[in-house]
Parts: structure tokens; C-alpha cells; sequence
């Protein structure tokens, strides 16, 4: 039930947070047109995330998507909270972040240690947060993850 509710909430925030928070214009690529990338880039492997798990790419939130990839962050709601663990070791820090992730220790107190590792994988990493990854599409995942040391 938890997890539902807190679907719905992103649900309902993520248009207004992309629309008033978002300042970044809209990729102007689909993500047909990444699995055309060779096999090995980011941005094949970016859009066979989003097909694989029936996403589509959501305007002005794609570096989200983007980041589950370079972090090999799954989709659960517990994951998804810990991906926002992770951003937060990174350096990232917005009101939403800080929502989510006080969500997190509020609905799942027995996944503190996951969020907390997923912490210290961030403050482990150089920033990703403000990288702007559409320049970054054509390069293989791996030196990608190489250059801002994701392990």
C-alpha cells in the first residue's frame, strides 16, 4: 500500500517539478533513436532501460533515467529512494531530494542500511548531478562510469 501512495505522489509532482524546477530544455531525441547508438553507449543502453521497463522519456527529467543506468539503480519504490540516497552523498540537494528522501526514512525505517550504502556510493562517485548528459550519449557506458567513478 506504501509503495502505491507513494507512486501517486510521484505521479502527481513530477509534471509541476519538471515544469517550475526544471530549467533544462527537453532532449530532442527519442528513444528509437538511442537504440540505433552503438551498442555499448550510454544512450543504447539508456533507451533499452526505458523499453525494457516500458518508461518514456519524460521531458526535462531525463537525466533521471540516466542516472539509474549509470548506477545500476532498479525501479522499486525502496530503489528508487535510494537512488535519491545516492545523489544526496553525490552533492545534489533540492527540496524534492530532501522530500523523497525523509519519505524514505518515514515508509521504510528496515531499509536504512541500503539507503545508507547507496549514500556513501555517492559521496564515493565525482558529481553527476549537473552533467549534462545529452552531450554524453554517444560515449560507452563504461568509460562514462569510469570518468565519475561509479562503482
Amino acid at each position: 500500500m506504501k509503495d502505491i501512495l507513494i507512486e501517486k505522489l510521484y505521479e502527481i509532482s513530477s509534471k509541476p517539478y519538471a515544469k517550475y524546477c526544471k530549467r533544462n530544455l527537453p532532449w530532442s531525441i527519442n528513444k528509437d533513436q538511442m537504440l540505433q547508438m552503438d551498442q555499448e553507449s550510454l544512450g543504447f543502453k539508456l533507451g533499452y532501460f526505458l523499453v525494457k521497463n516500458g518508461f518514456e522519456i519524460q521531458p526535462k527529467l531525463e537525466d533521471h533515467d540516466v542516472f539509474h543506468v549509470l548506477t545500476k539503480t532498479g525501479t522499486s519504490v525502496y530503489e528508487e529512494i535510494g537512488m535519491q540516497f545516492y545523489l544526496l552523498g553525490n552533492g545534489k540537494r533540492s527540496l524534492y531530494l530532501f522530500l523523497v528522501i525523509i519519505t524514505g526514512i518515514l515508509f521504510y525505517p528496515a531499509k536504512f542500511k541500503y539507503f545508507n550504502q547507496q549514500y556513501l556510493r555517492g559521496k564515493q562517485s565525482f558529481p553527476i548531478h549537473n552533467v549534462a548528459f545529452l552531450e554524453l550519449l554517444e560515449k560507452p557506458l563504461d568509460m562514462v562510469r569510469n570518468d565519475f567513478n561509479i562503482k
